[in-house]
């Protein structure tokens, strides 16, 4: 097999898998809010040589929301893991609404009354790897 069919090959073999990832990381509305929206770019945290978690920004009900999404991927190959997930206020630099949370796919910040700062949502590990999204203004 040449390398160009065997490249092609490869390429095609990947679009299923890479089409699958974002119907997997699509997140439910924020808990308590029956509207949110996406705000900002998603942010990954890579831990043990593979994608750990999806991280967004969410405006809803009035408030931001940090979400953190574990991949199914981290989920099956790992037995327990912890999460967490904060809206970090720029206009201060603090952390707000930080939850935590052990052998769950997804984390949600509290709501945070921030829509009027800039606002980045964070996700991490504790004492491990961590992402944060684009900044919102």
């Amino acid at each position: 097999m040449t390398s160009i069919v065997k490249g092609t090959l490869a390429a095609l073999l990947a679009v299923p898998a890479m089409a699958a990832v974002p119907a997997a990381a699509h997140a439910e509305p924020a808990p308590g809010c029956g509207s949110t929206v996406q705000i900002g770019s998603t942010a990954h945290i890579r831990h043990d040589g593979q994608t750990f978690a999806s991280v967004k920004q969410f405006k809803g009900c009035g408030k931001n929301w940090a979400y953190v999404f574990v991949w199914a991927g981290y989920r099956n190959s790992h037995r327990t893991w912890n999460a967490c997930a904060a809206v970090a206020d720029n206009s201060d630099r603090t952390l707000r609404g930080t939850q935590c949370r052990t052998r769950t796919k997804e984390v949600w910040s509290l709501g945070t009354n921030t829509l009027a700062h800039c606002t980045q949502a964070a996700g991490w590990i504790p004492d491990g790897p961590r992402a944060m999204t684009s900044e919102r203004c």
